[in-house]
């Protein structure tokens, strides 16, 4: 990142806020599909996806990927396990907010951090700091509350950290980039994506075919709200370090939480209040230990000599060898 231009750290800001923004603002945009179903909406979601991403790959010729993709079994069933998490992760979400679970749908995106390191420690075996092993410990402290709260434990929180975690663990062992690994996943979700909507069709229960145009297109525009926000993060990405992309990272659970609480004027009883407290304290303590690593380890790097030049050696004429 050191011989990123200040212009181009601007630009990779100004990218990483519009795209967190726009999956921050996104509980808008579910409830304009009604009177589609959830899973109508997901699998509208799939289809169109997959057209605006060959669209844009065809645009910039950006296809290589795809014949290696194929030629690589264990990556291809990683892509297929990437893609049948991201499918409950996307349904479970859209059902959530036009059922109106805004506000714990937003929970589970705070608390994913927290499940992502979790799953570090029994998955991977990696060890944590002091002050990770703290913030796990004030989250599950979070999790018992929060169920006390709700009369039963918050899965629709629970099942959203769980699979986004996992759906982000998966992509580390791909190794696609954003684009290219949406365009693998959907493609996956393709056929049995439109298999249920002309399945929905042939029952005369397509909301895209029965509601009117308009209907119909806002239904294929969930092609454009999933790529749009990808293609956004990975334009910052490259141009922002990986400690901005992670603070970044909370302004959509807060978009969100904010929704549910102000605009779709979900209940927040105390019980709540303190398990979401809690579940920020956390957070918290995450972020105050990454920053302070990351502080410690610049000034180790800074203050480290600079390595000896190594002694120069006289080539070999071409000639001679």
């Amino acid at each position: 990142m050191a011989d990123i231009s200040k212009g181009e750290r601007r630009t990779g800001l100004v990218n990483g806020f519009a795209a967190y923004g726009m999956w921050g603002l996104v509980p808008l945009f579910w409830p304009l599909l009604k009177p589609a179903g959830s899973m109508e909406i997901l699998a509208h979601r799939m289809v169109w996806s997959l057209v605006f991403v060959a669209v844009a790959l065809v645009f910039v010729r950006r296809w290589a990927w795809a014949g290696e993709l194929l030629r690589q079994p264990r990556r291809l069933a990683l892509v297929t396990v990437a893609a049948a998490v991201i499918t409950v992760n996307w349904g479970v979400y859209i059902w959530a907010v036009n059922a109106g679970h805004v506000v714990e749908a937003s929970l589970g995106y705070f608390i994913n951090p927290l499940v992502t390191i979790a799953m570090g420690v029994l998955l991977l075996k990696e060890r944590l700091r002091p002050a990770q092993w703290a913030a796990v410990g004030v989250g599950f402290a979070a999790v018992v509350v929060l169920a006390v709260g709700y009369g039963q434990p918050p899965w629709i929180s629970l099942v959203l950290a769980f699979s986004f975690a996992t759906y982000g663990l998966v992509k580390k062992k791909v190794n696609l980039g954003g684009v290219e690994s949406l365009a693998a996943e959907t493609a996956i979700q393709f056929l049995p994506a439109l298999g249920y909507l002309l399945w929905l069709v042939g029952h005369g229960e397509s909301s895209f075919v029965n509601d009117g145009a308009g209907h119909a297109a806002l239904l294929a525009s969930t092609g454009i709200v999933t790529a749009v926000p990808l293609v956004c993060f990975g334009a910052a990405a490259i141009r922002v370090p990986l400690s901005t992309l992670g603070l970044l990272q909370y302004l959509a659970p807060v978009f969100q939480f904010l929704l549910g609480i102000l605009y779709f004027h979900e209940a927040m009883p105390a019980e709540r209040w303190a398990g979401f407290v809690l579940v920020w304290l956390a957070l918290a303590l995450l972020t105050w230990d990454a920053l302070r690593t990351a502080h410690r380890t610049a000034r180790a790097l800074a203050a480290a000599p600079l390595p000896r030049p190594a002694t120069p050696v006289a080539e070999t004429p071409a000639s001679q060898v």
